[in-house]
C-alpha cells in the first residue's frame, strides 16, 4: 500500500504476491478493494499491482476534466514506477477502457489484455437503458444504506442478491470510506462519454480476453461481442445470467477463466544452459 506521484497527482496503489506483473484497473469511482475476489486467487501465481484511478479512492481527485487517455497514461507512469517494461492487463466497465488505451498508447508495456464488462464506445456502442440511468441517478438522494441496497439491482441477478444481500451491503459498508465524491464520479463519467475506440481496435496487437456477463444491465453484453470481433484473435468468455458485478458473483468462473488464459501466455522460462 503506497502512493506515487505521477502526471501531477498522488496515485495510490497496492502490490500482492510474486511473479510477471499482472495490472488491475477498476471501473467508474471504484477503487482497488473491488478486485478483493480475484486477488487471493491472482496473487498465488502474479505479481499484482491494483490502483485507484485518478478522481477515486485513496488517489487525488482534481477538479478538472479527465480523459480516458489520461488516466491509460497515468497506468502507464505507475508501471514505469514500478520498473515494470512489461505487463498483463485486466480493466473492468471504465477500467476496461482505460486498458484499451493503455494498449492503444502504450502497445510495448501490455503482454495480455483483458476486458471485463466494458466497451469501445462510438457508434455501434448499446449504453444502458433509461430506467438503469434514472435508478443511478436516484441513488444519489437516498440514505447510505439504503442506497447501498438499491444499487446491488445495478450490479447482480436478483438469485445472486436474495443469497447474499448481507454479505454484500456488510463489505459496501466496510468500504464506504473510500467512495468517491460526486463531481470526481461526474469528471470519470465525462470521460467516459468522450471514449471511442471503435475504429482503432485492429491496431490491437496483444492476446485479448473478454468477458462480461449475459445480464449486465449497466454495460450491455454486445458491447463485448464487438470488441471480440473488432479485436483480431480475441477470445469471448460469456457469464450466463450474470450481472455487471460478474467479478463477484461468478468470481470462481471469472479467476479460472482468466488464470488459464494468462497461463497460455506466460513468458517462456528459458533452459539455455
Amino acid at each position: 500500500m503506497a502512493f506515487t506521484r505521477v502526471n501531477g497527482i498522488n496515485l495510490y496503489y497496492e502490490v500482492h504476491g510474486k511473479g510477471e506483473p499482472l495490472l488491475l484497473i477498476m471501473g467508474l469511482g471504484a477503487n482497488a478493494t473491488g478486485w478483493w475476489a480475484q486477488l487471493p486467487s491472482f496473487s498465488r501465481e502474479y505479481r499484482v499491482i491494483a490502483f485507484d484511478n485518478r478522481g477515486a479512492g485513496r488517489s487525488d481527485k482534481p477538479n478538472e476534466p479527465y480523459s480516458i487517455g489520461q488516466m491509460a497514461d497515468d497506468a502507464h507512469a505507475l508501471l514505469d514506477e514500478l520498473g515494470v517494461g512489461l505487463a498483463h492487463v485486466f480493466g473492468m466497465s471504465l477500467g476496461g477502457m482505460v486498458a484499451q488505451e493503455l494498449v492503444l498508447r502504450h502497445p510495448g508495456s501490455v503482454r495480455t489484455l483483458i476486458l471485463g464488462g466494458t466497451m469501445a464506445g462510438g457508434p455501434t456502442a448499446m449504453f444502458a437503458g433509461p430506467e438503469v440511468v434514472q435508478q443511478f441517478i436516484s441513488l444519489a438522494g437516498m440514505p447510505l444504506v439504503q442506497a447501498l441496497e438499491a444499487g446491488l439491482a445495478l450490479l447482480y441477478s436478483e438469485e445472486y442478491i436474495a443469497k447474499n444481500k448481507g454479505e454484500l451491503v456488510r463489505r459496501a459498508l466496510l468500504n464506504a470510506r473510500l467512495m468517491a465524491p460526486m463531481y470526481a464520479i461526474q469528471r470519470q463519467f465525462m470521460a467516459l462519454v468522450g471514449f471511442n475506440t471503435f475504429a482503432r481496435l485492429g491496431e490491437i496487437r496483444s492476446p485479448s480476453l473478454v468477458l462480461t456477463g449475459t445480464s449486465d444491465r449497466v454495460i450491455p453484453a454486445q458491447n463485448s461481442r464487438l470488441l471480440a470481433e473488432g479485436i483480431a484473435g480475441a477470445r469471448l468468455v460469456e457469464f450466463e445470467g450474470a450481472g455487471h458485478g460478474f467479478l463477484v458473483e461468478r468470481a470462481k468462473d471469472v479467476n479460472a477463466t482468466v488464470l488459464a488464459f494468462l497461463e497460455e501466455h506466460q513468458t517462456p522460462i528459458s533452459t539455455a544452459a
